[in-house]
């Protein structure tokens, strides 16, 4: 099997064909993540860094950087947009009922407490947080935050988003010597970042303190 793999490698494209299918198809994929929050986003993109970490072009990475974060940032300001029509219409709207849908109670009402502490910031830290970003929406959409300064306040979010995974990315591929080694060991850190949030308070609601 593993000499099956290394075959594969070796038959890939070259770098410049690597390049040319393989930016378009991670903006592609990231701006469908972020305005379907289904995609694995994270991985996609540590996955993209660890192929350029073992690319010659020292701007690759560079590329992937800025590729990731402007997708991400198109996905979050049209989800945003949408959701916006959704508040504004007496109906709602299908992409609003599904952002609602994604946001559970509890951690909507932290997100409207945090935001009104700590205003734009709170968007930065939703970025990073697993499962943060469509809870900080919601109320964002429900505290009737423009646009702009939403959109202002997504920028950085993204920046830092996009750098963090990337950083994941670079570090499997600094472990190991063939990319779908790091690109194996990017995916399943992103994966356990990603579900330990969600692991957590099954485990909490299972094994909490009983009421007295």
């Amino acid at each position: 099997m593993i000499q099956e793999i290394q075959q594969v490698v070796r038959e890939l494209p070259t770098e410049s064909a690597q390049q040319a299918v393989g930016y378009p198809t991670l903006f592609a994929l990231v701006a469908l993540g972020s305005l379907v929050p289904v995609v694995p986003t994270g991985a996609l993109v540590s996955s993209a860094a660890v192929v350029a970490f073992h690319q010659t072009s020292p701007l690759t990475l560079l590329f992937v950087f800025l590729t990731a974060s402007t997708a991400a940032f198109l996905g979050d300001v049209c989800l945003y947009w949408l959701g916006q029509r959704g508040v504004r219409s007496r109906n709602g709207s299908k992409w609003l009922e599904a952002i609602t849908r994604r946001a559970a109670p509890e951690r909507l009402a932290q997100a409207r407490e945090k935001l009104a502490q700590h205003g734009g910031m709170v968007l930065v830290l939703s970025r990073l947080v697993p499962a943060g970003r469509i809870p900080v929406m919601l109320a964002c959409l429900l505290g009737r935050m423009p646009l702009r300064r939403f959109a202002r306040g997504d920028v950085p979010a993204c920046l830092a988003w996009a750098a963090t995974y990337q950083l994941i990315g670079i570090l499997g591929g600094s472990l190991f010597p063939e990319p779908w080694q790091g690109v194996v060991a990017a995916v399943a850190l992103t994966l356990l970042i990603s579900g330990a949030p969600a692991g957590w308070r099954r485990l909490r609601s299972r094994f909490g303190p009983e009421p007295s």
